[in-house]
């Protein structure tokens, strides 16, 4: 016998664009995003059965993106993940989840002699601004993240005192080149609905500069005495900024770049306190995580 444990299905890669005309102004404003769309539900028939009267072709989904971006603000995306969900829960009354993910690709507005350009836009780096919601009928999770976000200090980090034994060869450092490709998530406390996330409209946006600033601050002030303690502070000072966030996480990469022995070479000095050539390196490198919640309050 077997049965089912869980399904979902949906439309991936969803690519939209869409431009704001202020027309007294002139000004244009844009936003670029990729959409993925899950759904979850009374669908077992479809597989089990060929069953397709209870499949929401995926077609239909990507049709409904374009449709509802027309509609309603793409902007904040937490917003705009959530009327997506909120549509497909409502609409089709055997769907009892929405799993919504947006991707939203930088586009930076042009300073042109020494003024913003009213519709040209530059594309200044890989970073993303990530959204995940899983919206269900009485309610609505949203995480959202930076990801992509490239990150070199040339000193100011350190790594030394972790375990030594028969196989170790890495040597301790007190200051070496520190690099990262942040991905940063923070999950909010869960919505009652959509008018509930309609009502922390201006909270999303702040959160995210807040996530995107600390970050970069406490990476480039600190002398680090490792990326697992920099990345907790980190963790603590969002939970801090932002009082409707549960739980924050970092994934980082250590992007290494290695010290180059040119002593062959004229008895050259480049390494130590003479270094300043590296080989930089794409594989293998350590990867840490972390997630942080808040501490329950003491109960008086």
């Amino acid at each position: 016998m077997s049965a089912i444990a869980a399904a979902r299905y949906g439309k991936d890669n969803v690519r939209v664009y869409k431009v704001e005309k202020d027309a007294a102004t002139g000004v244009q404003t844009v936003t670029e995003m990729t959409v993925c769309v899950l759904l979850e539900g009374a669908i077992d028939t479809s597989y089990t059965k060929a069953d397709n009267s209870v499949v929401v072709a995926t077609d239909s989904m990507k049709n409904t993106v374009y449709i509802k971006a027309k509609e309603h603000p793409v902007t904040p995306p937490e917003l705009f993940a959530s009327i997506l969900g909120t549509h497909f829960v409502e609409t089709y009354p055997h769907i009892t989840t929405a799993n919504i993910k947006i991707v939203t690709h930088r586009w930076t507005r042009m300073t042109i002699d020494g003024k913003p350009h009213p519709h040209s836009f530059y594309r200044d780096g890989a970073e993303t601004r990530n959204v995940e919601a899983k919206v269900q009928k009485n309610n609505i999770e949203i995480r959202s993240g930076i990801v992509g976000l490239l990150v070199l200090k040339s000193t100011g980090s350190q790594f030394h005192g972790f375990v030594r034994d028969e196989y170790t060869t890495l040597p301790e450092v007190w200051d070496r080149i520190l690099s990262t490709d942040v991905d940063c998530g923070w999950t909010w406390k869960t919505f009652a609905g959509l008018d509930a996330v309609k009502a922390s409209i201006p909270k999303f946006d702040k959160a995210w500069s807040d996530a995107r600033n600390i970050t970069m601050k406490t990476f480039a002030e600190e002398d680090s005495p490792s990326v697992q303690n920099t990345m907790y502070k980190m963790c603590g000072s969002i939970l801090e900024a932002v009082p409707e966030v549960e739980t924050v996480n970092y994934a980082l990469p250590n992007k290494h770049y290695f010290e180059i022995d040119l002593s062959w070479h004229k008895d050259t000095k480049n390494t130590g306190k003479d270094a300043e050539v590296y080989a930089p390196q794409s594989g293998p490198n350590g990867l840490i995580q972390v997630t942080v919640a808040r501490t329950a309050s003491p109960k008086l």
